[in-house]
């Protein structure tokens, strides 16, 4: 019975000696508050300079939802009117040629984010007309110290130049995604890292999302980057029925001619044998109208066939519902000074505290030990 009490008894004496330890901290951490407030001033301080000198960005938001396409019949009621019509349109089924999941692929490609070096931006305040490649390479601002790290490497990066062959500066106006410059290649990075393309998988959105140091030039990039990515997939999914009207156009054309060309034969024909009765007239005649006959069935055909041509790429252009345009946006989205601010603060308290209770007392043990081994000695 007794063991069973002394047995009861050490966790409830454990638990007392836990709350004195912990009761015995906070009075530490409580007799140096005023430590901890000097840190935590010290770090606002630093919080308010750093959230000062990182330059604003503005984040522009598009949500579209794509049409996508699946294995059915490509041409929809157009087929059927085309059935009652006796033209075959069977097997003209497709899948979808770009899926959505491609979509940040594309926009991350060196080609696309090539094709945006040229567009014309312009700033809120009105102040700078430029294209993008010379906004980004000249008018970016960066922090401070990102400078200052830089500038080591920067003057290394010239020392080593005057051993080497210069290249030419490019304006980004004619760049070559096959052969990129050094400052064109940096410039694509920084730009791929500012556009962003997000799929919903479940409900099939695309966002697409523009970060800038300037609110209007943040918009205007989001536009030409839904429009470009617009434009690639209807291109890409049409570009074999685009290829098969051209050539349905072609023979369309080439039946016209041999047609209007059968008939002009057989009519001139016609005139200049009006009251002759001969055998030979008659059997050219018959010749020269089943030519006509076998033109005229030919260029029909072609003109239906060309109509069907004209539908499935009229069917195989995808539709785009804007959900949500490209807007200028109001308010910067980075950086956040409350959170930098809070988060310098929680930092510094937590160290402060780290330092009062182990770190303080460690350095002190060590400084004995290193003074009475020294004195021994």
């Amino acid at each position: 019975m007794k063991n069973d009490m002394q047995e009861n008894a050490a966790p409830s004496r454990q638990t007392a000696e836990d709350e004195i330890d912990l009761l015995e901290l906070a009075r530490k951490v409580w007799a140096e508050r005023k430590l901890v407030l000097r840190w935590c001033c010290y770090a606002a301080v630093i919080g308010l300079i750093v959230a000062f000198s990182i330059p604003r960005e503005y984040t522009t938001v598009a949500v579209l939802a794509p049409e996508t396409a699946s294995n059915k019949n490509s041409l929809g009621g157009l087929g059927a009117l085309a059935s009652m019509a006796g033209i075959n349109v069977g097997g003209m089924t497709e899948t979808d040629a770009v899926n959505p999941d491609l979509y940040p692929d594309v926009v991350a490609s060196v080609p696309f984010v090539v094709e945006l070096f040229p567009v014309r931006v312009e700033t809120a305040d009105g102040a700078l007309q430029t294209d993008l490649y010379t906004y980004l390479k000249k008018h970016t601002r960066r922090p401070w110290w990102s400078v200052a790290i830089a500038a080591p490497f920067r003057a290394l990066g010239w020392f080593m130049s005057l051993f080497r062959d210069e290249m030419p500066e490019s304006d980004g106006q004619a760049a070559d995604p096959f052969r990129l410059t050094p400052d064109e290649n940096r410039i694509a990075e920084a730009l791929g890292q500012r556009v962003m393309v997000a799929v919903d998988k479940k409900n099939s959105l695309v966002t697409l999302s523009v970060t800038m140091q300037d609110p209007l030039v943040s918009a205007t990039v989001a536009d030409t980057v839904m429009h470009n990515l617009q434009t690639y997939v209807t291109d890409y999914r049409t570009n074999k029925a685009r290829n098969d009207l051209e050539f349905t156009q072609q023979l369309y054309d080439e039946s016209q001619r041999d047609y209007y060309g059968a008939q002009q034969r057989y009519a001139r024909y016609m005139d200049a044998n009006q009251n002759v009765v001969r055998r030979a007239v008659r059997t050219e005649q018959e010749r020269l109208e089943n030519e006509m006959t076998l033109a005229y069935n030919i260029y029909n055909q072609m003109a239906q066939q060309l109509q069907v041509a004209k539908a499935k790429v009229q069917e195989s252009t995808p539709v785009y519902a804007v959900v949500q345009p490209a807007t200028v946006p109001l308010k910067a989205s980075k950086p956040s000074k409350t959170m930098l601010l809070a988060g310098f603060v929680f930092f510094a308290a937590a160290a402060c505290v780290a330092w009062i209770l182990f770190v303080r007392d460690l350095f002190g043990r060590l400084r004995r030990e290193f003074g009475s081994s020294a004195g021994e000695e």
